[in-house]
């Protein structure tokens, strides 16, 4: 069972629980997206309460409407929620945002107050304040500012009240876009908070915790663990391989074998480019998560299904009659999580001269994949789009000829091995698996 996250040192205490959850997950994700496929071959559209009943509930949709909206003008409780935003504007989240980065977000809350009022007196007032709060959050002064922002929250408010007095015909709509204006951004935020891992989390942290239980488990003589990692799987090996060759240690792995992943995609076509918008830090806190489960459960009626309109997204997982149709669905319904902003943000520096770097961007992971001195099987797929043959060699390319083996699957006629079929593919079990028992079988 796969755990996705930067929690997996927290281990369940009952395994059967966890699998039980998890079948239970399983299926009720299968039912829905059953249900939103007999709608769309009703309607010929995707239903919009599938679609909602797919997407994570804590990853806010635009189209729905504002909870909880009060329906008087609660000063007190208005002045609070403001200055807590505030609050955690400055304490930079954590340390998710730098102060670049927390200037941006202020800048967005700003704007979406002040397009709530449209008279100019008003607006002079509020730029005043706007420029005082903005001066309090970059200051780093966290316990000292607590009660000025607190009392700039409140003339905030009572701008707002009286455009609230001046503009009496919309009172209700003015104090419901008010709060949910206020409500959306701490949304944002709290997703922020919620989903703050990048790469390194998984390097540092889940990584070793894996290992470690694993060890434990197992009591290998020598101390030393065999491991295959498929897609960012692969890309952890290489990534660990790196670090240790630089830091001098020993990784504990006597051989690895890596399916579908590379340290380097700048050479290749793969279709992961589409992640490069999210490169900038100010479309990044646009998109603060990304429901990629949810998204793709509630495309895959539309690519299953007549008219097939969504049917290259199949192609992105499998190449034509490679795969089980019912273990495509499962894989499609159940594999795909929320992706923090972090991680990808960080994944796409792979696409960058150099290839995948660190958080702090300054150290290049292939640059020390050279100083390991462990065996690697590396295995690429022939219609793979994701991570495709030239982007396994770019990374396999620079480890010593005598510690790695690299081949692609797949034929001119066929059978052809995209992302997934290298793990799931109706010929994984005769062909992929062999060579990586028979390659493993030499370290051992």
């Amino acid at each position: 069972l796969e755990v996705r996250g930067a929690g997996l040192s927290m281990r369940a205490t009952d395994s059967k629980d966890v699998e039980q959850s998890a079948h239970t997950i399983s299926s009720d994700m299968e039912a829905t997206a059953e249900r939103a496929k007999q709608a769309v071959a009703l309607t010929g559209e995707s239903s919009d309460d599938e679609y909602a009943t797919l997407v994570d509930s804590d990853v806010p949709l635009a189209k729905q409407g504002p909870t909880d909206v009060a329906t008087m003008w609660d000063e007190s409780q208005l002045v609070t929620m403001l200055t807590e935003t505030f609050m955690r504007l400055s304490e930079r989240l954590s340390g998710f945002l730098t102060e670049a980065q927390s200037r941006i977000m202020s800048a967005k809350l700003f704007d979406k107050l002040q397009k709530l009022f449209e008279d100019s007196q008003l607006l002079d007032r509020f730029d005043e304040i706007q420029g005082r709060l903005l001066q309090l959050l970059e200051s780093n002064q966290n316990s000292s500012i607590a009660d000025e922002i607190r009392d700039l929250s409140q003339r905030l408010v009572n701008i707002f009240e009286e455009g609230q007095r001046s503009v009496s015909p919309q009172i209700f709509d003015f104090q419901e876009r008010f709060f949910t204006t206020v409500e959306d951004f701490q949304k944002q935020l709290d997703l922020m908070v919620k989903y703050d891992w990048d790469f390194d989390h998984y390097l540092e942290e889940d990584v070793p915790a894996v290992m470690e239980y694993i060890r434990a488990q197992s009591k290998p003589k020598d101390d030393k663990l065999f491991a295959i990692g498929h897609s960012m799987g692969g890309i952890l090996l290489y990534a660990l391989l790196s670090r240790c060759g630089f830091e001098g240690r020993d990784p504990k792995l006597a051989a690895i074998v890596t399916l579908a992943a590379s340290l380097d995609y700048t050479t290749s076509d793969s279709s992961l480019k589409m992640l490069l918008p999210l490169a900038n830090p100010a479309q990044v806190l646009n998109v603060p998560v990304v429901p990629l489960g949810a998204m793709l459960s509630a495309a895959y009626p539309l690519s299953s299904s007549p008219p097939y309109v969504l049917s290259w997204l199949n192609n992105l997982i499998s190449a034509e009659d490679m795969m089980d149709p019912d273990l495509l669905k499962k894989l499609v319904l159940n594999n795909f999580c929320t992706i923090p902003a972090k991680l990808i943000l960080q994944l796409t520096t792979a696409f960058r001269e150099g290839g995948l770097r660190d958080r702090s961007g300054m150290f290049f992971y292939k640059d020390h994949l050279h100083k390991s001195s462990i065996p690697v099987l590396a295995l690429a797929g022939d219609r793979d789009l994701i991570c495709p043959p030239e982007a396994v060699y770019e990374t396999v390319k620079v480890i010593p000829d005598h510690l790695v083996t690299y081949k692609v699957f797949g034929q001119p006629d066929g059978p052809h091995y995209a992302h997934y079929d290298l793990v799931g593919g109706r010929l994984a079990v005769e062909q992929v698996y062999p060579c990586i028992v028979e390659f493993l079988s030499r370290y051992d």
